[in-house]
């Protein structure tokens, strides 16, 4: 009877044994499963990702060279002021400390003195020549600025973002 019990009890060890080692390996088959489901939505969110950033490369490539059309017509524009703006009409106008002012607070983003100055102050020492590169200059890097706007935006919209003010497209 001892043999008996003896065989019962290694025969229910061995069962026992058998069963947990069955619980492990489909817990870790489950797991490798879960690992492998991981990995392939891992790999599908990055080829979205390289699919954006690759849409996202030709849309910057495009808007630097736009940027740079941009910088080369205001050059342009800033070396003919010469022909358009001559020593003779220099001569002839003076800029008033007051414009100068104005304009510098408005390039600037800075607020206005409460006092605008004697109407009749001295000149300001400036050309009417170098106040037209000044604001050659100025419309060119505010036309590059817009350029890089719209293409961020684009890039945004390619990505599927909503952008705050603008109607959403059908």
């Amino acid at each position: 009877m001892n043999r008996t019990l003896a065989l019962v009890l290694a025969g229910v060890v061995l069962l026992l044994a058998v069963a947990g080692t069955g619980a492990w390996m489909t817990d870790r088959y489950r797991k490798a499963v879960k690992r492998g489901d991981d990995a392939e939505a891992a790999a599908a969110g990055l080829r979205v990702q390289l699919r954006n950033a690759t849409g996202s490369v030709v849309t910057v490539t495009r808007y630097v060279d736009r940027v740079q059309t941009i910088q080369v017509k205001g050059d342009t524009i800033i070396k003919e002021v010469p022909r358009y703006v001559p020593v003779q009409a220099d001569a002839a106008c003076t800029v008033p400390v007051g414009f100068v002012r104005l304009h510098d607070a408005a390039a600037t983003g800075a607020l206005l003195e409460p006092d605008p100055g004697d109407a009749d102050a001295a000149p300001s020492g400036i050309a009417l020549s170098t106040v037209a590169a000044t604001v050659a200059g100025n419309y060119t890097s505010s036309l590059a600025d817009a350029e890089q706007l719209s293409a961020l935006q684009q890039i945004l919209r390619d990505q599927g973002v909503t952008i705050i003010g603008e109607a959403p497209v059908p």
